[in-house]
């Protein structure tokens, strides 16, 4: 039976579930492995405080999405289905783990991001 998301626990669950499929992903992956060169030890914690402060509203993250996605984008060109992927898969990990209002609000508002994320950095 799955719960809904409750807390920092559960997100860093979610979080890492996400991106140990982001790194093998054959659309995706290549752009954190080879491109960004994530280390991961920094970005996952990073990645925790994001989306707890997206859910939860902890004020803990401190960063700017925005510019290192238009980095990356400079890097390694980016394309609206790189966004979509994302997206995708990362619907597809919250589906496998959680169910509830929170689940679908963190669907929402990654979607929402994504598509902020694409429009502000393709154009």
């Amino acid at each position: 039976m799955k719960t809904d998301i409750r807390n920092r626990k559960d997100i860093e669950k979610l979080v890492n579930t996400f991106y140990n499929k982001v790194k093998t992903d054959a659309v995706i992956g290549y752009l954190f492995t080879e491109v960004a060169r994530v280390n991961w030890e920094e970005h996952l914690p990073k990645m925790y405080d994001f989306w707890e402060n997206i859910l939860f509203c902890t004020a803990n993250y401190n960063g700017n999405p925005m510019m290192k996605h238009k980095e990356l984008h400079q890097k390694s060109t980016m394309t609206a289905e790189h966004f979509a992927h994302w997206t995708t898969l990362f619907t597809a990990t919250v589906d496998k783990l959680f169910e509830g209002p929170k689940a679908e609000e963190i669907k929402n508002r990654a979607m929402n991001i994504a598509s902020l994320m694409m429009y502000k950095t393709l154009n």
